[in-house]
């Protein structure tokens, strides 16, 4: 189909430069008071942070630091613990801040257990550098940070993107586009959701890899020739649906690294992946509109040139996959 064949060129030409694309890997703040004006503060950074990026967060004035810091490499970042006195007023009330948020994809998330149990937690970002801890947790904040963590995770998840992309280009109609991108989007619903309330455990290294698998293997199945197709092609559906498991687990980290508000776990959960099912359409309706309006600009591609996005996309997907696996026998 020549649209199919001016958006592949399109975003191929886009994703080479995203050849060390990551998912997103916010910071964490995590403060715990443990009674006696004492809060224990542990402050986790990623492994792959924007260039540039320098984030540090920022407690209350009147918070004193006691003992030094301590500082141990994990699988996924690198953590930082201490312990300030905050006097009797605690963390109530108080504005906990995060600064260098003002790079792309820049965002961290802060979780504050108070004395009494309570958790409180919200996503800071360029636009929102620090929260009030309040009396109460508003049920707005809930939809609006959680929103927004998925919104972010998928905008700076090339892979995930590309994979959707891929699945456009394997869907030849538009009743067989929507067929495919829903079973992906129920069957990441599924795993994202069983991941979270921990009826699924998995380690995320293992997961990213396998994601990145999963888009060599549509990709190799984009470059056979389509005069004999095979399962994937006659049922996109099925494989999209199977993938969406998979790509599932790969949400679900982010999320479980952020935690779930407490009494507030199912709109969490439903505000995180509204936000990445919104990208994900919105993604789609912009790949079609701009396909069609470049047909009509350019007419139709070579078939040399409706090769190039999918050697480029194989060649991606290749590199992650030997990059991440690489990783595991570290």
């Amino acid at each position: 189909m020549p649209i199919r064949s001016v958006l592949a060129l399109g975003f191929a030409l886009a994703a080479a430069s995203a050849a060390h694309a990551h998912p997103l890997a916010p910071s964490l703040l995590e403060l715990r008071e443990a009674g006696g004006g004492r809060v224990e503060v542990a402050w986790k950074t990623p492994l792959f942070v924007p260039r540039g990026a320098a984030s540090e967060p920022v407690l209350p004035a009147r918070c004193r630091p006691l003992g030094p810091r301590t500082v141990a490499a994990e699988e996924t970042g690198i953590r930082t613990q201490w312990t300030v006195d905050c006097g009797a007023e605690g963390l109530t009330g108080a504005e906990i801040g995060v600064t260098g948020l003002d790079v792309p994809a820049g965002a961290a998330l802060v979780r504050v257990t108070l004395a009494d149990g309570r958790v409180v937690q919200g996503i800071l970002s360029a636009r929102r550098t620090s929260l009030v801890i309040p009396p109460h947790p508003r049920l707005a904040d809930v939809v609006r940070d959680y929103a927004a963590l998925g919104v972010a995770h998928i905008l700076t998840g090339w892979d995930h993107l590309l994979f959707v992309f891929g699945l456009v280009l394997l869907a030849r109609t538009p009743r067989r586009l929507l067929g495919t991108v829903s079973a992906f989007t129920l069957g990441n619903s599924v795993t994202l959701t069983l991941a979270v309330l921990d009826l699924i455990v998995v380690p995320p290294a293992p997961i990213e890899a396998a994601i990145a698998l999963s888009i060599l293997v549509l990709a190799i199945e984009l470059a056979r020739e389509p005069e004999h197709p095979t399962f994937i092609r006659r049922r996109p559906w099925a494989m999209a649906g199977t993938f969406g498991l998979l790509h599932g687990l790969g949400f679900a980290a982010v999320l479980r690294e952020a935690g779930l508000p407490s009494g507030d776990i199912p709109l969490a959960l439903v505000s995180f992946n509204a936000g990445i099912e919104a990208v994900q359409l919105a993604f789609v309706l912009a790949l079609l509109a701009v396909g069609a309006v470049a047909l009509r600009l350019t007419g139709p591609l070579p078939s040399w040139a409706r090769r190039v996005p999918v050697y480029g996309m194989g060649s991606l997907a290749a590199f992650w996959w030997i990059e991440r696996s690489a990783a595991l026998l570290r």
